[in-house]
């Protein structure tokens, strides 16, 4: 198993050298079991740094440090000293983007809060009447079921039921502040857009899959349509 990975290792080192730029593509026939192996191993390095958010990758970098830890030769780190860099790379990258995001999210609020119809409350949440309705309104210990869609100030969709075409069910005291202090300001039937601060959304620490970076401000479109009743 081992020969097969360094067979891997150095097939994929020559093949991005001899390339002279990691930006052209690699022809190779996948025709045996070592082939396919191989390959797959490649798309699963692929997918784990894609999962961790490595932006600027080096293949040739990348390839030298696979070739040199296989072939047990003495590299520009060891192993301890290759995860300690990772380690503080990644922190000085979520430092970066939640600086950057922050930034970007109190420049979005403070034009957005002087945009016709716009209104701030005083957690700073900031919510706009698209439809009103005539429904009850509900407390935060309500379930409620809604239609919505969620944007970054971008304009990136990282949640939509709307596009799912499948209304949401929650507790509303279950979500974000920003859900729980906005949805009790509507009646049911109503469609309001919410304007939610990183510190009424998920703050430093968001949620896992890296759509939405520590202290992002967030977007949504919510329609209330149901107050649900509490199953005995």
């Amino acid at each position: 198993m081992k020969l097969l990975i360094k067979l891997f290792i150095s097939t994929l080192g020559l093949a991005l050298l001899l390339t002279g730029c990691q930006t052209k593509t690699i022809n190779v026939d996948i025709k045996s079991d070592v082939d396919s192996l191989s390959y797959a191993l490649g798309v699963n390095i692929a997918a784990s740094m894609e999962q961790n958010n490595f932006e600027d990758i080096n293949l040739i970098a990348l390839a030298k440090g696979l070739q040199d830890a296989y072939g047990e030769k003495e590299g520009v780190m060891t192993n301890e000293e290759a995860v300690a860099y990772i380690r503080g790379y990644m922190t000085k990258e979520n430092e970066r983007k939640a600086t950057e995001a922050m930034e970007e999210g109190e420049k979005f609020l403070e034009e957005n809060a002087g945009k016709e119809g716009v209104i701030v409350d005083s957690t700073g949440l900031q919510y706009k009447v698209i439809e009103e309705g005539d429904g009850p309104k509900p407390k935060a210990t309500d379930m409620v079921r809604v239609h919505y869609h969620g944007t970054l100030v971008d304009g990136t969709v990282f949640d939509s039921s709307v596009e799912r075409g499948e209304p949401a069910e929650f507790p509303l005291n279950g979500v974000i502040r920003g859900w729980t202090i906005g949805v009790q300001k509507m009646n049911v039937g109503s469609k309001y857009m919410f304007y939610i601060p990183s510190d009424l959304a998920y703050g430093a620490n968001p949620r896992p899959g890296g759509a939405i970076r520590p202290n992002e401000t967030l977007i949504f479109e919510v329609e209330l349509l149901d107050i649900l009743e509490e199953e005995e």
